[in-house]
Parts: structure tokens; sequence; C-alpha cells
């Protein structure tokens, strides 16, 4: 049985991941619409532009569906068999959270 330790690195990764890929998706948008403005030909690659559309539908599909990301689920899973606390909700609102207190 894995260490705690790995748990927690694991969770932390995976935290990691999810934040990356909010990252592409506000980026993402925010670099097409300045591409288009500045003629910069690889925002129109059709492989980025429809990973970034994906990642948009999974997105609006979840909050539609009232559905907590996968992503923060199997983090707070891996911080629980850690014996960490877990937060409720979705990774953003705890996120957002987080840094609006400090």
């Amino acid at each position: 049985m894995p260490s705690n330790t790995v748990y927690m690195a694991a969770a932390d990764a995976l935290l990691i991941v999810h934040f990356l890929f909010v990252l592409f998706i506000i980026l993402g948008l925010l670099l097409i619409l300045l591409g288009g403005a500045l003629s910069w030909s690889w925002v129109r690659n059709p492989w980025f532009r429809l990973a970034h559309l994906a990642g948009i539908v999974i997105v609006v599909l979840q909050s539609w569906g009232g559905v907590i990301c996968p992503l923060t689920t199997w983090e707070m899973e891996l911080r629980a068999r850690a014996g960490e606390a877990v937060y409720a909700g979705s990774f953003i609102s705890h996120w957002l959270g987080r840094l609006g207190s400090e």
C-alpha cells in the first residue's frame, strides 16, 4: 500500500495538471483573439483550435449538468487517502476562494 507521501505527491501532480488545463482554456481564448488581430497563423492550427473547443465543451457540459470535474474528484480522493483535509465543491471555487482570502 502506498504511503501518504505518494498519495499527496499524486494529488499535487493532479492539481498542477488541472491548473494547466484551466490555464489552457483561459489563455487559449485570449491567444486566439489576440492572434486573430495580429495575424498569427499558429492560432488557426486546427489541432489547437479543436483541443481548445473540446476543453470548453467539456467544461460547459459539466457546468450545465452540475457535475464536479473528475479531476477534482480524483484529487480529493487522493488527498483523503493521504489523510489530508478535502474541500467541498469545485476546483475553481475552492482555489479562487483561497486566493481571495489571503
